[in-house]
């Protein structure tokens, strides 16, 4: 009875977890690895045919964004989650493909005019299709069995729509072991999703640690929709745009869950009627869902209005932008508007748009309501930048710039250690996952100075669950082991940067002899870009 680590181990995304019983494997997850967390270019350091079956704890990309590599190379069993669940899965792995092929689309149209080799995208639609066809979906507390010697049962993680712990019972050598899947656990008292439920018993827990080392700040517990409301006042009444970054799936619907009901009070009253735009073919379809059946996954006070008929994401005003060209008119309209789009974070998507036609502008307010993580366009913003560059032009910030608290999905230190204290009796051991490479260490510290057995485990460790013990050492994230022999393959990106930097090079010899004012020129763009990404 073997637990091996594949993903998110002493790292934020790409969680994936494997229990073998009895020669069954079961995947927990199979996330994209993004941004520094991506190794071997987001390669299964395992074979894909020898897997039985998938249980998805929900369906954010970096824990279901693989799902589509592991057909492609050979898994033929059924991946489990929640109604809901599978419902987001639907549009999120298509989008992911459409975004792997774009990505290599742009890449071999490049590379074709330098004489490379054409790359091929992770996966394709095709393969996305293919995923989910292989969806079993059931409902919170709906026993089912992934493999044979093996159940297993969802409860409610109050992360996203659909969100769960997956509860899976081993049995082997006479022995059954419960172990406890956290995926993400939900921050409290979020709208229309239930606040994170609470497990009690447990052999072993595999749980997560995004925000194991710091507290939500408790003046963030204020009134979300009185202060969106105010903002919203001021900049209409000064003529301006209210520009809110936000993720397309789960954010964007809150959002709109609390415009609806800014308008029912009638707390902007200089135009009680204004527009809200959601810019963003993502969000349109994920606001579809969250219109739909959504009977045993909801809040109370969600409930009470599903029930009376209410449509919670739906109002007077609001328009679902569908086009490109409708997009891009949104910045020709003089009429001030509220603009949602994606993405969150302001690093790719329409948002870059909306921010270079209202960056600029005194009279519009750019609201950000989530995490902006070090080095992305909105972190920059937010800590103060004057000046940001967007297509390659310079846009001063001189629109308002405001910061909504209290919005993250994920529980913070406090809430987490709430969460493993009401296990009774103790886990036998408690692994921590899904945290920064300093985060997941520190809390599993954390963890032990409060009685607790635990440790962070290193990519592709193993522990054995009868024996108590690891078997097989991992490595750290910075230093992964090759699923394959041939050594570390650079990403078709990096090498085309490489060329372009040897071309840069090339530049230069040539403007030898040049003029002092032209060579200060130059000089003082290259170091703009190397103060950009020197990171």
């Amino acid at each position: 009875m073997k637990l091996r680590f594949y993903g998110a181990d002493r790292a934020v995304t790409g969680s994936c977890h494997c229990v073998e019983i009895n020669g069954k494997r079961i995947l927990v997850d199979c996330g994209l690895q993004q941004g520094r967390d991506e190794l071997e270019e987001n390669a299964l350091p395992f074979a894909a045919g020898g897997v039985d079956a998938v249980v998805l704890t929900h369906a954010h990309v970096d824990h279901s964004g693989r799902l589509p590599l592991l057909v492609k190379n050979g898994f033929g069993g059924k991946i489990f989650c929640t109604r809901l669940t599978g419902e987001l899965l639907g549009i999120m792995l298509r989008d992911a493909a459409h975004i792997q092929e774009s990505d290599a689309e742009y890449v071999n149209r490049k590379g074709q005019r330098a004489g490379r080799s054409p790359v091929e995208p992770l996966y394709s639609l095709r393969d996305a299709e293919a995923a989910l066809e292989r969806l079993v979906c059931v409902e919170y507390g709906q026993e089912f069995s992934p493999a044979e010697g093996i159940r297993a049962r969802f409860a409610d993680a109050g992360h996203l729509l659909g969100s769960a712990y997956a509860e899976v019972w081993a049995a082997e050598e006479g022995e059954t072991k419960k172990l406890v899947f956290s995926g993400d656990i939900g921050n409290v008292d979020q709208p229309v999703i239930r606040d994170p439920s609470f497990l009690t018993e447990a052999d072993f827990v595999v749980m997560e640690s995004t925000y194991g080392d710091r507290e939500h700040d408790e003046s963030e517990r204020y009134d979300r929709v009185t202060a969106l409301a105010e903002v919203i006042e001021r900049t209409i009444r000064r003529g301006g745009n209210v520009v809110i970054p936000s993720f397309a799936v789960g954010r964007t619907q809150e959002l709109l869950y609390i415009i609806r009901e800014i308008k029912e009070r009638g707390l902007v009253t200089y135009n009680p009627h204004f527009r809200v735009c959601v810019d963003s073919p993502l969000a349109r379809e994920a606001t579809r869902i969250y219109a739909g059946d959504l009977a045993g996954y909801v809040d109370p006070d969600a409930e009470e209005l599903r029930i009376g008929g209410v449509k919670m994401f739906e109002f007077e005003g609001l328009e679902l932008v569908t086009t490109t060209d409708d997009s891009k008119a949104l910045n020709f309209d003089p009429e001030p508007k509220v603009i949602l789009s994606a993405s969150g974070m302001c690093d790719a998507g329409r948002i870059r748009h909306h921010l270079k036609y209202n960056l600029w502008r005194p009279n519009s307010s750019i609201v950000f309501v989530g995490y902006q993580a070090q080095g992305s366009l909105g972190r920059r913003i937010l800590d103060g930048a004057t000046e940001v560059k967007l297509f390659g032009e310079d846009v001063a910030v001189r629109a308002e710039i405001v910061r909504l608290p209290g919005m993250s999905s994920h529980a913070d230190r406090s809430h987490l250690l709430d969460w493993i204290g009401h296990f009774s009796p103790r886990p036998a051991h408690v692994f921590v996952v899904h945290g920064d490479a300093e985060v997941a260490p520190g809390f599993a510290q954390e963890l032990e100075r409060e009685g607790f057995s635990a440790h962070a485990p290193k990519y592709c460790e193993e522990y054995d669950l009868l024996l108590g013990r690891v078997t097989r050492e991992g490595v750290e994230p910075e230093k992964p082991k090759q699923p394959a022999a041939g050594g570390f393959k650079d990403s078709p990106a990096f090498t085309a940067l490489v060329e372009l930097g040897q071309k840069l090079l090339e530049v230069i010899r040539h403007n030898r002899g040049g003029a002092n004012r032209d060579l200060k020129k130059f000089g003082a763009e290259i170091q703009k870009l190397i103060d950009k990404w020197d990171r």
